[in-house]
């Protein structure tokens, strides 16, 4: 089972497939992105970097057996399926929250640490909820959209959220232990996997995009009001006219 951070990776992957399979083109003006001067200039630094990250991506997805994938993606999920039962109670997602909490429990147990995802074999699914998600449920507008380095494409809401978010991962407070080290080094690694299942949505967006940083952009908000939604999208006036 992959981690929460590499399954959203892929429900974008998606999410920019059906922007093309519609045939919209992601050349228009968009409003949300006020700042896309700015926004464009951090995209260029990102994909900077990404001639150093993506070789090693490569390397790690070429080469690292497919049960280590696994493992490790297994490992980060389900540190991250608690603060995803936080979130569902917070939107009001009892049931779900009581079976992210499930997950958590076995999969920390029996699953040896997380390494094995044993609750979804038992029936328990995997949820994706993040502060901002919470936000958005709370009815807190989207704001402005934003391109960060290292961390990607945000609204102003989702970057707020991000903060939460980070600040409650344990990964990066793994220097409670006094073990910078390790607190790096699994760092490191979240990043290197999480890189490596974005590789399939390199080719997507490469093959049907003119311009790589709209075409992420428009994916971006589209999935982020697909997941705050649950799917149920509420029948709104489209905020911008895509040409044709």
């Amino acid at each position: 089972m992959k981690s929460y951070l590499s399954t959203r990776i892929c429900s974008l992957a998606c999410a920019a497939a059906l922007i093309a399979a519609s045939g919209c083109a992601t050349t228009a003006s968009n409003p949300k992105d006020p700042f896309e001067g700015f926004n464009r200039a951090m995209f260029a630094v990102n994909e900077g970097l990404d001639v150093v990250v993506k070789p090693v991506a490569q390397g790690y997805d070429n080469f690292a057996p497919l049960p280590v994938k696994v493992i490790v993606g297994n490992f980060f999920g389900n540190l991250w399926d608690a603060w995803t039962a936080v979130n569902n109670a917070l939107q009001g997602k009892g049931g779900e929250a009581v079976s992210d909490v499930g997950r958590v429990l076995i999969n920390s147990t029996l699953g040896i640490g997380g390494t094995f995802d044993i609750a979804s074999e038992m029936g328990l699914t995997k949820h994706s909820e993040d502060f901002g998600q919470t936000l958005g449920k709370w009815g807190v507008g989207e704001g402005p959209f934003f391109f960060w380095p290292i961390i990607g494409p945000r609204t102003t809401r989702d970057t707020f959220g991000w903060m939460v978010d980070t600040y409650v991962d344990p990964v990066w407070h793994a220097w409670i232990t006094d073990d910078m080290a390790l607190r790096n080094i699994m760092v490191g690694t979240r990043y290197i996997n999480l890189r490596a299942t974005l590789l399939p949505a390199d080719k997507v967006v490469d093959d049907a995009a003119f311009d790589r940083y709209t075409y992420i952009r428009d994916a971006y908000l589209q999935h982020r009001r697909n997941e705050v939604f649950d799917g149920e999208l509420p029948h709104q006036v489209p905020d911008y006219e895509p040409s044709d």
